[in-house]
């Protein structure tokens, strides 16, 4: 029975497979390695070289949350959009199979990383949509490499995690530290993490949540490094958001992480470009929880937000 998990993966990157996305290894540069999904269409070979394509739809980039890896996180929304958008579905580095040899751990690294894979990738202009920790490091993709992201859909997240926002949470969850919440090292504590990230946690045997445990959670040193450097100081905040993209917040009413206070606040910081809309009886991992709804809402922004690219 421990094995179920293992034999998940596969079933998943099957049906992913089916939905039209191949999983592709990217060399970003020596020694830094980017494990990415991408339309099965954009791939061809030039004597017998591999040689991409650019996006034959409009192309939506979804990035993931820390909890898991990217197609684990949107496997429900790939299965949805690849019919009328090109979707590209990256890991960043240290999950899934991106890896690094450099030292630099912070969110903007992270976007640099997935903005160089892009460009390999002949994509030019995508919609961006992020949760949690893929929303921090969509926002610095935004900021950094303005002319790539058209539009933004953001979920669960915020613009920089400060010291003061962290620790709320800590004490609202009982916390000491970001790495307690999102890198267990017991089955309780990865049902404590997932009974955070939902409103109402599944049922799950004790067996599969091990096996996630041991199948989920690889360079453990280097994803604590990366929550480390996550956490901004209230002083070092940067004081400008103004975006050129839109932004379009979707959240779940029960996020225990990022509230609808948080969100609201946020809206209001970012100005008239954001609108903020939550789905009933969701948590923070909202896409995962309400795929059906969630689905739905971003299909509608989607087609707002893509019609003239």
């Amino acid at each position: 029975m421990g094995n179920v998990f293992v034999v998940l993966t596969p079933l998943i990157h099957g049906i992913v497979k089916l939905a039209g996305l191949t999983q592709q290894t990217i060399e970003i540069e020596p020694g830094t390695l980017m494990n990415i999904w991408v339309p099965k269409e954009i791939v061809t070979k030039d004597d017998g070289k591999i040689v991409y394509l650019p996006p034959t739809k409009p192309a939506v980039l979804l990035l993931h949350s820390f909890a898991m890896d990217g197609i684990f996180t949107w496997f429900l929304q790939v299965l949805v959009f690849t019919r009328e958008y090109s979707v590209y579905v990256p890991d960043f580095l240290f999950f899934g199979g991106s890896i690094t040899d450099r030292n630099e751990r912070s969110a903007s690294f992270q976007a640099e990383f997935v903005a160089k894979g892009l460009k390999k990738l002949r994509v030019e202009k995508v919609t961006l949509v992020g949760l949690s920790y893929g929303g921090m490091v969509g926002f610095k993709i935004a900021q950094l490499y303005p002319n790539l992201v058209k539009s933004m859909v953001m979920s669960s997240t915020v613009i920089e995690l400060t010291e003061s926002i962290s620790l709320d949470s800590y004490k609202r969850l009982g916390l000491s530290s970001w790495s307690d919440l999102l890198m267990p090292t017991t089955v309780e504590g990865l049902k404590k993490m997932f009974s955070v990230g939902f409103h109402k946690l599944p049922w799950l045997p004790d067996f599969i949540y091990r096996n996630i445990l041991e199948t989920m959670f690889s360079n453990r040193k280097e994803r604590n490094e990366l929550l480390d450097c996550l956490v901004v100081p209230d002083t070092d905040v940067t004081s400008d958001t103004c975006y050129l993209q839109a932004i379009h917040m979707l959240w779940g009413d029960d996020d225990k992480i990022f509230d609808l206070d948080l969100a609201n606040t946020m809206k209001i910081r970012l100005g008239e470009k954001a609108t903020l809309d939550w789905i009933k009886d969701a948590g923070h991992l909202v896409p995962l929880e309400k795929p059906f709804t969630y689905n739905k809402r971003l299909k509608s922004i989607l087609e707002c937000v893509t019609k003239d690219q």
